[in-house]
């Protein structure tokens, strides 16, 4: 094999039926095979080749191919330009609990029908999935989290979409509430949240997000940061807001904190000592 050929495969302790592959190919071939799990791949840049389920497929840079479990497939680089490409693979036994969650019925027959898609959503989707299992600061919740919304679009494109209901007081989701901020500097796991409201996590998960109009994990990132920000206008310095609160590090703290608020964490409180 050519040394410029490059197949990194990573795997997360957080969530262990995912894996993902970061592949650089300029004369590699794959042979005919096919995979147990679902397999999400973006085209980073170069071409993509295959043949699946009857036809010749072409990837282009910032296309999704998408093959089903048990879908056989081979692959090569389409031109003299280097493919590199990411592959998430997701077990049945992980995703198809979200798909029921987001309203699929029969979760265990649900396929994709186009192999390869131009769609910016679903790459985004994917890509931040890829991110998650690369990054060893992620949580279970919050990638979890991130499934489900990724399974709700997988859902959607198939012309599933559960309306939200209208928001009434539910004590089950106040005590989830309660218990989120009372972990606020902890990690906090979706199997914790289930026995709080003694439902399944993949019902939690929606019904959650319908009611406070966030994931668990995003709501719970978001209740963070805001005390952080509280803790910050108080004087507390930088790292001990980030560990205080339940960041790795600042630097982690920082990537948090400015989606949020447009600034970092140093350039909030500078701005707020100006005042």
């Amino acid at each position: 094999m050519s040394v410029e050929n490059h197949f990194q495969f990573v795997k997360s302790a957080a969530f262990d039926e995912v894996m993902l592959l970061e592949a650089s190919m300029n004369d590699f071939s794959y042979g005919t095979h096919a995979h147990e799990e679902f397999s999400f791949g973006v085209t980073l840049s170069g071409r993509q080749d295959f043949y699946a389920l009857g036809e010749h497929h072409k990837s282009y840079s910032g296309n999704v191919i998408v093959f089903n479990p048990e879908d056989a497939h081979d692959g090569h680089p389409g031109t003299d330009d280097t493919l590199h490409y990411k592959m998430l693979y997701v077990h049945p036994d992980q995703l198809n609990p979200m798909l029921e969650s987001a309203g699929v019925r029969c979760a265990q027959d649900f396929r994709i029908e186009h192999t390869v898609q131009n769609d910016l959503v679903l790459q985004g989707h994917i890509l931040r999935l890829a991110n998650l299992v690369e990054n060893k600061a992620s949580s279970a919740l919050e990638y979890s989290s991130t499934l489900f919304e990724f399974a709700e679009y997988l859902a959607h494109q198939k012309g599933i979409q559960i309306e939200p209901k209208r928001r009434i007081k539910d004590p089950v989701f106040e005590r989830v509430r309660d218990y989120l901020h009372a972990h606020v500097s902890e990690e906090v796991s979706l199997d914790a949240l289930s026995q709080v409201a003694h439902m399944s996590k993949y019902h939690l998960l929606r019904c959650f997000r319908d009611y406070f109009g966030m994931t668990p994990h995003q709501y719970w990132q978001n209740y963070r940061i805001n005390r952080a920000k509280e803790a910050l206008s108080m004087g507390m310095s930088l790292t001990d807001v980030a560990l205080t609160f339940g960041f790795t590090d600042v630097s982690y703290f920082n990537r948090r904190f400015k989606p949020m608020f447009g600034v970092t964490p140093h350039q909030f409180r500078r701005t707020l000592l100006r005042t």
